[in-house]
């Protein structure tokens, strides 16, 4: 293999270097006689759709998985005819490079672990992604209830701790506040919320002034 200092310039190339040189010299003279290298630089035939539906889409494949809706708007926005994108796609989906089940079931493992989003807020998301509303609802399902329970308490217990100050209702509305943006239902979000507080030492009694009517 070269090395960059066997680069042209040093003194060791020189004559490679010039034997090069002498080559290019025969090279361009049959190609402008039009010898076999002529027709080496013309270009070839352009790509059919499904070439370049084929060539997209594996592209957006090696950065991360995408639903076949994802991957059917990049095709539509490139200008792939839809004939040629449906095949492509179709045939993506046979041999297993687009699985929206198993897209589902990674962004819920995902998104749950790291983010702590509760199955409301997977669902929606999953949503704009286009898939299936059967396949959404098996995905957010492999999440019980006792599982998204332990993860909204993780969530408040980290979150506790930046709201000592507050009064007592500002606390209870925030950190409630802050499990409604995740997805949790508000039943459970107060519930879990309360729990932690009481354990800090709030008073039962003055945490149930500031709770919602049922």
């Amino acid at each position: 293999m070269t090395r960059r200092t066997d680069w042209p310039g040093s003194e060791c190339d020189t004559s490679s270097a010039a034997g090069d040189a002498e080559n290019r010299n025969g090279r361009e003279g049959r190609e402008s006689s039009g010898g076999p290298a002529s027709s080496r630089a013309e270009p070839g035939p352009p790509r059919t759709p499904e070439e370049q539906a084929r060539a997209i889409c594996l592209r957006l494949l090696t950065g991360n998985p995408r639903t076949r809706k994802q991957l059917g708007d990049a095709l539509r926005q490139r200008g792939i005819p839809e004939a040629a994108a449906e095949e492509v796609l179709s045939r993506f989906e046979d041999v297993g490079l687009i699985d929206d089940a198993a897209f589902a079931d990674a962004w819920v493992e995902s998104r749950h672990r790291g983010r702590g989003l509760a199955r409301r807020a997977l669902a929606r998301e999953l949503r704009t992604k286009g898939v299936d509303s059967g396949l959404i609802e098996v995905a957010v399902g492999r999440l019980d209830a006792d599982q998204e329970e332990s993860t909204a308490r993780e969530l408040v217990d980290r979150k506790l701790r930046t709201t000592r100050g507050l009064d007592r209702e500002k606390r209870l509305r925030r950190l409630a506040g802050m499990l409604a943006r995740k997805g949790y239902p508000e039943g459970l979000a107060l519930r879990v919320v309360r729990r932690a507080l009481e354990e800090e030492g709030e008073d039962p009694e003055l945490l149930e002034q500031h709770l919602p009517d049922d």
